[in-house]
């Protein structure tokens, strides 16, 4: 009987942190999300929700406050994201890949330009994209990047080559309140 009021009083002193400390991890959770490539903020709140179980059964020892038991699964949860990265393979663009000796270099379309501007170029081009733009705003910098005059995307989109001209002022504004 002993050991069941014991267990009972332990599990009530888990509860009575875990009540007091949920909202702050929901919220961290929310922050985090998005973070790791396949991992929720559902998933971040149940790894936090297991950090605490296993580091404080019994709840929060004497001295130890709220703050810093959020504080170690905030850092529980970054360790958690950063090990569920994929880590990168850095390579060479001359390297041979496959069996027929093909390079990266010989992948990446060559107009004159060497294939670092070329990166740049295709890097620069995809902060562009994810910097909140409009579809119409996407298409045009789409086909600006592909090489295509105002009047020529105008013709293609079935607007006049002013509008264009206003979407490319406008894409430019736009990247450069973010870079600027």
């Amino acid at each position: 009987m002993g050991v069941f009021l014991l267990e009972r009083a332990q599990k009530m002193a888990f509860e009575t942190l875990y009540h007091r400390i949920a909202p702050r991890l929901k919220k961290m959770a929310h922050y985090y999300n998005g973070h790791g490539r396949f991992i929720d903020g559902d998933d971040l709140y149940q790894e936090m929700c297991a950090y605490l179980w296993a580091r404080y059964p019994n709840g929060a020892p004497e001295g130890i406050n709220d703050a810093y038991v959020i504080k170690g699964c905030e850092f529980h949860v970054r360790n958690y994201l950063r090990k569920a990265k994929n880590p990168v393979e850095i390579t060479s663009l001359n390297l041979p890949i496959g069996d027929g000796g093909i390079t990266i270099a010989d992948l990446i379309p060559d107009k004159g330009e060497p294939v670092r501007d070329v990166i740049n170029r295709r890097l620069v081009a995809d902060a562009v994209r994810n910097s909140g733009l409009t579809l119409r705003e996407q298409e045009v910098f789409s086909q600006l990047a592909d090489g295509y005059t105002v009047r020529e995307i105008g013709q293609r989109m079935g607007i006049s080559h002013v509008m264009v001209l206003k979407i490319k002022k406008s894409l430019l504004r736009k990247w450069q309140e973010q870079h600027c």
